[in-house]
């Protein structure tokens, strides 16, 4: 069978998709990228806030219609919507024949053979139990780097997150299982590995009686052939000193942390949900820094939740100025259903959340020209992504800059060179958010 995957959301959730990619290629089915050629579509979507609950049942409908034309003979949709909504998805778009749960990935290919069989698929395996995953992922990023999805679910019940109901409780991939996982990829030819999760921070508190991140990280770090590997997701309250230790000791583990804080307001902070004060924050940045001098730091945002006046925007942007993240995204309050946030009173007009992401967001964006300009005369180490079209020049990244959502760096280079390869550059330049180099030999 064509097979064409639609991968929509987190980075959590494209693991996902290359673990079912790497279930269905192992059945012998093919994969397309070309609608008009596939026999069976996959719509792997995302619910945490309305734009992407838009976008998923945007996609969702535009493969519809190939179904409508005859050509396609299995319309499956997995993910995130499709735990949250599968009666409202069968009812509503009735092109739709199987729907999987965030449980249920592994069971792709016993869905896909149900519906050619004639039936109606439909699997919601427990949310608290880890799917159990085998065989070898089919990578989408390029093969020089990968995430590694190092546990489930989330505890930590924020007022605004529709995630601990979707995603379920906290659980650790078993240590023993990452590392394995770490060494087929490094054996595949991947070089930068990305630990993600709802929360990396706490892995391991619910298998072993503590927080472990620490200990996996050294075992990583011993892994033959990977040369970065970068961690996201740490909320604040769990960054420990073994944390941070590690982070200085081990040569590959990049300098750089994402630190979702979401506000910096005590009263916001507080309604949201969120375990820290201001002052914590301070001092885990702090602290940090004066560990780590070089660490980049990234954080993301929420403006315009319930009850949030133009006081505590104004101690937001001055917490902003003064911390001056290395990297920032903001993104305006979703009013999800069935969280605790969505029923506050003193709701946010949309039109006072998107003028507040903009001005912050023009606050950073001085930020961060300023600290691209402090880059101009410094030697980096720079991964390279691929080359620009026409011209002797490569794209790449720093250890400052994860994929697809930070800056890159562009290097004038004669030398022939390919994604994954490490090369030494010189910052000559900076453009906005990016930076422009050229190769020291």
């Amino acid at each position: 069978m064509n097979i064409l995957f639609v991968s929509l959301g987190c980075d959590k959730n494209l693991v996902d998709s290359e673990v079912m990619l790497g279930v269905l290629a192992s059945r012998g089915h093919r994969m397309v990228d070309d609608e008009t050629l596939a026999d069976v579509i996959v719509v792997n979507t995302c619910c945490f806030i309305h734009d992407a609950k838009e976008e998923s049942i945007q996609a969702i409908l535009e493969m519809a219609d190939y179904k409508k034309e005859g050509s396609l003979k299995a319309l499956i949709v997995t993910g995130c919507l499709a735990q949250r909504y599968q009666k409202e998805i069968f009812e509503e778009i009735p092109e739709v024949d199987a729907v999987l749960g965030t449980a249920s990935y592994e069971k792709i290919a016993e869905a896909i053979d149900e519906v050619l069989e004639g039936g109606a698929a439909l699997y919601l395996e427990d949310i608290n139990v880890l799917p159990e995953t085998a065989g070898k992922r089919m990578l989408t990023t390029g093969g020089h780097y990968a995430y590694l999805k190092i546990a489930e679910g989330c505890d930590k019940r924020c007022t605004y997150c529709i995630i601990p109901k979707i995603r379920g409780n906290y659980r650790s991939v078993p240590m023993e299982r990452l590392v394995e996982e770490a060494a087929e990829l490094a054996e595949s030819g991947v070089r930068e590995l990305i630990l993600v999760a709802q929360e990396t921070t706490l892995y391991g508190r619910d298998l072993y009686g503590e927080k472990s991140l620490h200990k996996l990280l050294r075992k990583l770090c011993r892994i033959d052939g990977i040369w970065w590997i970068r961690i996201l997701y740490c909320y604040p309250e769990e960054i420990d000193e073994n944390l941070i230790q590690v982070i200085k000791e081990e040569p590959k583990i990049c300098h750089y942390l994402d630190l979702p804080i979401q506000h910096a307001s005590d009263e916001i902070l507080k309604k949201m949900g969120r375990r820290t004060t201001k002052k914590e924050l301070v001092g885990i940045i702090g602290r940090l820094r004066e560990e780590i001098p070089d660490i980049v730091l990234r954080t993301t945002l929420i403006t315009g939740f319930p009850g949030e006046e133009e006081i505590h925007h104004r101690e937001l942007l001055n917490f902003v100025d003064e911390m001056e993240f290395d990297r920032l995204g903001v993104f305006t309050y979703s009013q999800e259903e069935d969280t605790p946030a969505a029923d506050m009173p003193d709701q946010v007009s949309e039109e006072v959340k998107e003028a507040r992401q903009a001005e912050l967001m023009e606050l950073q964006q001085e930020i961060a020209f300023d600290l691209a300009e402090d880059m101009v005369g410094r030697e980096v180490t720079v991964m390279i992504e691929g080359k620009v079209a026409d011209e002797n020049a490569y794209v790449g990244r720093t250890y400052m800059d994860a994929p697809n959502v930070d800056g890159l760096i562009f290097i004038d280079a004669e030398e022939e060179m390919m994604s994954g390869d490490f090369a030494k550059a010189r910052v000559t330049g900076a453009l906005e958010y990016d930076l422009i180099g050229e190769l020291i030999k």
